[in-house]
Parts: C-alpha cells; structure tokens; sequence
C-alpha cells in the first residue's frame, strides 16, 4: 500500500474533501497531472483538479484548478460522473466535469496551499490510452482502471463508489 505524502495527509487526512475534476480530451488524448502525492519518487497521474473553497461554484473551482494546475484557461462542460475515493486517510467526493473548450498551452502549475519546497506537481501533459495502460495500476486515478478506451469515460454512469472503508 501507497503512503500518502505527509504535506497532503496532515492538510487534507482525516476529513471528506469535496472536489472538482475536469476530462480534457483533444486529439484521443486526456490531460493529466502528474502529482507527486505518494512521494517525490512515486508519480500519480490524475486529470487536472481540486477542492472546492468555501462560497466557490464547482464550474469556478474548476476554472481556477485548471489555471492553478495546468495555466489552462478552460470551459467547463456537463457533469459526467461523481467518484468517491476512500483510502484513509484520505476520503474525497470528486464531481467529473467535461471540458468543452481550452485556451492556451499546458504548463506546470502550483498548488498554492503549498510552500514552494513543499509543491508536488511533477509533470502535466495528454497521455494516450495506450500511455496510461502501460502506467502500474496505481500510478493513475481508479477511473482508469473502469475503461477499456477514453471514449468509455463519457459512459460511465452518474456515481463510481470507492472502496468500503470502516476506520
């Protein structure tokens, strides 16, 4: 089992954090986020996202982690799916949105709830399927392992339940 990075654990650890996730796909490929939420030595692959602050829509909570995250600029689209992830510490209700337009060329963001020597996006980019398949299971987010193609992500229903977790 992952250990969760500390920075992450004692921010995020021990409560359910209400997040935001947006499909980007152009050209069959999906924007993802490498971060480094297991370790600086472990990459994570998930699409681009975040918490939802206080008084913040979910579509303006996308924007913004879109810019935070990737310096996309980005129109957020219809809901596709809600996922639960359950992995104590960490428990997060993610809302799936699909992208529907995108300005701009993907850089590395920040993640501003972190200290600079503390940030753990290591990469952004579009992989292909392909290139996620050939990833270890748990280097990229669980919808991944749901899908037998990119096109699979539209059609997935409207909840994905995370594993049962009884602390």
């Amino acid at each position: 089992m992952l250990t969760v990075n500390e920075t992450i654990k004692d921010l995020y650890g021990g409560r359910v954090r209400v997040r935001v996730c947006g499909i980007c796909i152009v050209h069959d490929r999906i924007l993802l986020v490498n971060h480094s939420l297991y370790g600086k030595e472990t990459a994570f692959w998930v699409p681009p996202g975040g918490g939802i602050q206080f008084g913040e829509s979910a579509e303006w909570a996308l924007k913004r982690e879109f810019i935070e995250e990737t310096g996309l600029d980005i129109e957020p689209g219809a809901l596709l799916f809600i996922n639960e992830h359950i992995q104590p510490p960490l428990h997060a209700v993610e809302m799936f949105f699909q992208i529907n337009a995108v300005n701009g060329i993907p850089v590395k963001g920040t993640d501003p709830e972190l200290a600079v020597e503390k940030q753990i996006i290591a990469d952004v980019r579009f992989l292909t399927f392909q290139e996620i398949r050939a990833l270890p299971e748990t280097s990229v987010h669980s919808l991944f392992s749901r899908i037998n193609a990119l096109e699979d992500i539209f059609t997935l229903g409207n909840y994905l339940p995370g594993a049962e977790s009884r602390l």
